[in-house]
């Protein structure tokens, strides 16, 4: 499984890099806090899967990066090949870039 830093993934958006970023947390989790990536809880993954990109580089990301890191495996069990784990997930993004983010 390929993984990114959160560090890495701040450098792609201030870079203004074309990739996707899904989060599988739950509905609630996303409104409490997020990284304006595509809510798409876990339970519900695989029935929305026609909406995660193919051409560029997707970015999985959920509270710790152990959701998002079995929606990657989901994933490339359906063929995906361009999938990325955000480790640390949101709590690390918090902790390195936004202490004043909500999180539980």
């Amino acid at each position: 499984m390929k993984v990114i830093s959160v560090q890495e993934l701040k450098q792609k958006i201030d870079n203004k890099e074309d990739f996707q970023l899904v989060d599988v947390r739950e509905t609630f989790e996303y409104e409490m806090s997020n990284l304006d990536g595509l809510n798409i809880p876990l339970g519900g993954l695989l029935i929305e899967v026609d909406k995660i990109e193919k051409d560029k580089p997707v970015i999985m990301q959920c509270r710790s990066g152990k959701r998002s890191a079995a929606a990657v495996m989901q994933l490339e069990a359906q063929g995906f090949t361009n999938l990325y784990n955000l480790e640390g997930g949101i709590l690390a993004w918090q902790a390195e870039f936004d202490p004043s983010m909500p999180v539980y």
